[in-house]
């Protein structure tokens, strides 16, 4: 049996990363690729993998980085926000301790008795919270960097 059976493929996307204090950072994050479908996995399931580190491949320079989450304060990327009859969208305002305020609005199937934006940030086991900005821009926002949400007309 050869290496190469050994290999999980992984794909590259595309992210921007806030990094403290670094600043932001530009490169792609390596994604499995789901089995079934061949698509990449959710960035947002790296981030929230229970690992302390993720790898993150800068283009420009030529090199691989390993990142802790904790220094992790957001990653955008691209991604179509997800639309259907089971998906609430939430909007609201992220305020974050740098002072940046994220207007957004969160796009998920949550139980009808836990439909509440207070429901969605208390997740557990998620340590970055998705958020949909406008356009095709999805943000992962490291919970432990967000001061307050406030909800905005329609969520």
């Amino acid at each position: 049996m050869g290496s190469e059976n050994l290999v999980v493929p992984k794909q590259l996307s595309e992210v921007s990363l806030w990094v403290h204090p670094e600043g932001i950072v530009k490169g792609c994050l390596f994604l499995g690729l789901e089995y079934e479908t061949m698509r990449p996995e959710d960035p947002a399931l790296v981030l929230n993998d229970p690992s302390p580190f993720i790898v993150v491949r800068r283009d420009e320079l030529e090199e691989i980085r390993f990142y802790n989450k904790n220094s992790i304060t957001r990653v955008q990327y691209s991604e179509r926000a997800p639309s259907g009859p089971e998906i609430r969208a939430l909007t609201c305002m992220v305020h974050l301790m740098d002072g940046s305020v994220l207007p957004g609005a969160v796009r998920r199937a949550l139980p009808p008795a836990n439909a509440r934006l207070y429901d969605f940030l208390n997740l557990p086991d998620e340590r970055f919270a998705k958020l949909y900005l406008e356009g095709d821009t999805a943000c992962l926002i490291n919970k432990s960097y967000i001061v307050r949400v406030t909800e905005e007309a329609g969520g």
